[in-house]
């Protein structure tokens, strides 16, 4: 079984929120991959805090192998002091601090410590879970402001960094992706209504095959579980 076969054998992968649902399963799946030679899971259970950059410093200095492919999986709708917004009324900087803080500046940080390591003259991926509702040219509905500006903002950061990427290392390619919806702890109370929902394992085989697809043409772009570009 080899889940990436554009890369080269012997990858080593890192995943970011490697306890979350989706960040575990796309772990073990490369776990059990023999191409894959091996896979690292950064998560707050080992000190690894995206709200700390110099926990991010700290992990990357600890490195001992250079990843081919970084997988970014965190994220925060709902928790402690955060719901999604349904009116104006409700915003609170409490809660797009909160937002920000976990779903922009700490993908934005590890991307900026891991991208300059990643092996050059070959194919290499980073890659941060976003969302559709992060498209503002999407948008029709309204709400969620604090979820849609985080996620609208990563795209935005991980888009200018492929910019630079493309001038650093041209075959590096840096994706966001919208996993659909998927049967986790962020989603749980929403799910009602909803058509199709993954589970971790489906949505993590989703998104391999997507990562696996990517070229570096795609640098940069936003791209949703079936491989289709979503519109900023």
């Amino acid at each position: 079984m080899n889940l990436l076969p554009s890369f080269q054998s012997g990858l080593n992968a890192l995943i970011v929120g490697a306890t979350g649902g989706i960040g575990a399963a796309f772990a073990d799946l490369l776990d059990a991959d023999p191409a894959v030679a091996s896979v690292t899971r950064w998560s707050r259970s080992i000190g690894v805090d995206l709200t700390d950059a110099a926990s991010i410093t700290a992990a990357t200095a600890a490195l001992t192998t250079a990843p081919d492919l970084v997988f970014i999986a965190t994220g925060v709708l709902h928790g402690a002091g955060l719901s999604p917004e349904k009116a104006n009324s409700q915003l609170s900087a409490e809660a797009l601090a909160t937002a920000f803080a976990v779903n922009t500046i700490g993908p934005a940080l590890v991307a900026r410590a891991l991208l300059p390591l990643m092996p050059k003259g070959r194919k290499t991926v980073l890659a941060a879970l976003s969302a559709r509702v992060g498209s503002i040219s999407d948008n029709r509905l309204g709400g969620w402001h604090s979820y849609r500006a985080s996620k609208a903002a990563l795209n935005q950061l991980l888009h200018t960094m492929a910019i630079e990427q493309v001038r650093r290392n041209p075959d590096q390619v840096v994706l966001a992706l919208h996993p659909g919806t998927v049967d986790s702890g962020l989603s749980k109370p929403f799910q009602s209504g909803v058509k199709t929902l993954f589970t971790p394992d489906e949505s993590a085989r989703h998104l391999l095959r997507v990562i696996d697809t990517a070229t570096p043409a795609q640098s940069g772009l936003l791209i949703d579980w079936q491989g289709a570009v979503i519109p900023f």
